[in-house]
């Protein structure tokens, strides 16, 4: 059976999900504290008190893993890898056996035909140095962070390709120093200095893009994966698709637009006026260094209707009544799949964009039967899914796709009482559970198009 909504023959279908919130065997094998381990261990910060020092044991269980990656067919898995694993000091000498760790794992998955996209930084910096730099407060940790990254390369580059420098600037930035901040390493500083450290983040992504050209075995692929605000049109007509095209690049001016246009928006710097960033010379060369590909970590839409206001938009606030997933932020609209990419194109040009996160959590149980009907999480991705073909077939750049998450695991602040994976964990046990919405994406990806 042809599927009513076919994707390009090329279309790189694929999962995600990231060290901390997986891999577990914290104290092993010589593995460093990471702010996230710190940060867990402090009463009242996580829901329940959980921590990542068991995860979902992906660290002894990849093997498992990867044969539930074969059996849905997926082409690429992205994954992160841990910087204190691999350096526990954040830099100095390489810990051998966090890095044979990657390499088994990399080995694994190309010996079952599955591309590894690898994340360099998902929010776990080195606990030593938070400690002795404050983190990104200082630019040394945006220095240290580019020689991990080459490390890294040096070691992997010759068998994976793709790299992602960091995922998620503002959640290890804005949720990690900001006010009553939710993420690790959870300490409030003022105004300047969290400009400067989205700065010193950003110009690590920098110097990290150097890096990896400079090391790898062979020509890679690097970009990054951004949790960018994904501005929707409220209504499809030309004064509301205006509006959605400046929001989009006025409303990620910190991140994203800084590093695809190698500089802050003035509105920015005459917002933020002496608290904005101190910027050496050359640091927006480096921040807007070409990439390869831009990854969009996407979840919920910012609505956006034209305005006679100076700026040409306003952001259309979700109702009450405003259908959402098993989050408080999870706003349901999957035109965000298409918008997303056409937006990027339209305001950058990039050439190539993945949808690198999107996925739903919801209130898994199993069923008597011992299977685990999740309807909800279905049709989210069903929906997505389609307006992700209307991208691809109007000629947008979207080139893959990577649902999260292939498994339940340790959800940030809120622990393991949010379920986003295909894939159901009992976290007791371990054992892994293909869910109803695994078995639909294994479908969708055999049959290379929505079934």
């Amino acid at each position: 059976m042809q599927p009513y909504y076919p994707f390009p023959a090329d279309f790189l279908w694929g999962c995600a999900t990231a060290s901390y919130q997986v891999e577990g065997a914290a104290h092993v094998d010589g593995r460093g504290p990471s702010v996230w381990d710190v940060f867990a261990m402090q009463p009242g910060r996580i829901a329940n008190d959980d921590t990542g020092e068991v995860a979902v044991d992906q660290y002894h269980r990849y093997r498992e893993d990867v044969q539930l990656m074969r059996w849905l067919g997926l082409r690429a898995y992205r994954f992160s890898v841990s910087w204190s694993r691999v350096f526990p000091d954040g830099h100095g000498c390489m810990n051998a056996k966090g890095m044979d760790y990657y390499e088994r794992l990399v080995d694994e998955l190309l010996a079952n035909g599955i591309e590894p996209w690898m994340t360099l930084f998902h929010w776990d910096l080195p606990q030593a140095l938070e400690d002795a730099y404050g983190g990104w407060e200082a630019r040394r940790t945006s220095e240290l962070f580019a020689e991990y990254a080459g490390a890294v390369t040096h070691r992997l580059g010759d068998r994976v390709r793709s790299f992602f420098t960091i995922n998620e600037f503002a959640c290890f930035t804005d949720s990690a120093y900001g006010p009553r901040p939710p993420f690790a390493p959870g300490r409030t500083v003022d105004r300047k200095t969290l400009n400067q450290i989205r700065h010193h983040a950003l110009l690590g992504h920098g110097l990290a893009v150097q890096a990896i050209r400079a090391h790898a075995a062979r020509p890679p692929r690097v970009g990054l994966a951004e949790n960018a605000s994904i501005c929707v049109p409220v209504i499809e007509n030309d004064d509301h698709i205006d509006a959605a095209r400046i929001a989009m690049r006025e409303l990620n001016r910190h991140f994203l637009t800084a590093v695809l246009e190698g500089a802050y928006p003035d509105t920015y710097l005459q917002e933020e006026d002496r608290h904005a960033p101190d910027i050496a010379a050359g640091d927006m060369q480096i921040i807007g260094a070409p990439l390869d590909f831009v990854g969009l970590n996407m979840y919920a839409p910012t609505y956006i209707r034209a305005t006679t206001e100076a700026r040409g938009f306003a952001v259309v606030p979700h109702p009450e009544s405003y259908p959402r997933l098993h989050m408080p932020w999870l706003y349901f609209g999957p035109q965000i799949t298409y918008w997303g990419p056409r937006l990027v194109k339209e305001i950058w040009d990039v050439e190539q964009v993945y949808i690198t996160e999107n996925g739903c959590a919801a209130a898994d149980r199993p069923a008597q039967d011992g299977e685990i009907y999740d309807t909800d999480r279905l049709m989210y991705l069903r929906n997505h899914f389609i307006s992700a073909h209307r991208c691809v077939s109007e000629g947008w750049p979207l080139r893959g796709y990577f649902v999260w998450s292939l498994l339940d695991n340790f959800e940030w602040a809120y622990g393991y009482s949010k379920r986003f994976g295909i894939t159901y964990v009992n976290y007791r046990t371990l054992k892994r559970t293909p869910k109803l919405s695994a078995k639909f994406y294994r479908e969708v990806i055999a049959a290379n198009g929505v079934v």
